[in-house]
């Protein structure tokens, strides 16, 4: 006997309904949690064959993802070793610990490069050109804004960072208003 076909949209995660038939926040956390599994699953030598399962699509959108908190937790110019450590650990945490803290000291290395080399508005930028799907959009505006509301409260450098994305994803003003309000909730990444 055959297994039956899932029907549901890509992007949800199975045990979820379909778009609508749920809280827009349990969708969304299932986003970040489908692109950590499947980041978590990235071998860790660029040259081994890809496990069964690995999608590249997925661990560029958590990559992005992360970024853009990266970018807002930088957005006032300082990332000290207690942001930094701080920042850590919000990923993993946001990531239900699918992600290992050493894959994030990596990435976060080399997101400090990239950042050193290219500057805020240039990184920016190549986030939002990366994210095409509404609803990853708003992910990353969210996941981003949680980041904002990490430390003591939201500086408008940070506001900034959120809006600059929001228009280069082609989102109005109130899209930054909701991430920041869903961020602000308990329990929001």
């Amino acid at each position: 006997m055959s297994a039956p076909i899932d029907r549901r949209p890509r992007g949800v995660a199975p045990g979820t309904q379909r778009p609508g038939s749920e809280t827009p926040r349990a969708r969304i956390a299932s986003i970040l949690a489908q692109a950590a599994r499947a980041y978590s699953a990235r071998p860790p030598i660029e040259d081994i064959t890809m496990p069964t399962g690995f999608d590249p699509a997925a661990v560029a959108l958590f990559e992005t993802i992360i970024e853009a908190a990266f970018l807002v937790a930088n957005a006032d110019g300082h990332f000290d070793d207690a942001e930094r450590k701080r920042f850590q650990d919000i990923v993993v945490d946001a990531c239900q610990n699918l992600v290992h803290e050493k894959q994030i000291e990596a990435l976060i290395a080399d997101l400090c490069e990239m950042l050193a080399e290219d500057g805020m508005e240039k990184r920016v930028s190549m986030v939002a050109r990366t994210i095409g799907r509404t609803e990853h959009q708003r992910e990353v505006l969210r996941v981003a804004a949680f980041m904002a509301h990490a430390s003591s409260g939201v500086s408008a450098p940070e506001r900034g960072v959120l809006e600059h994305l929001a228009r280069g994803f082609k989102l109005d003003a109130a899209a930054v208003d909701e991430a920041l309000a869903q961020a602000a909730g308990p329990g929001s990444v």
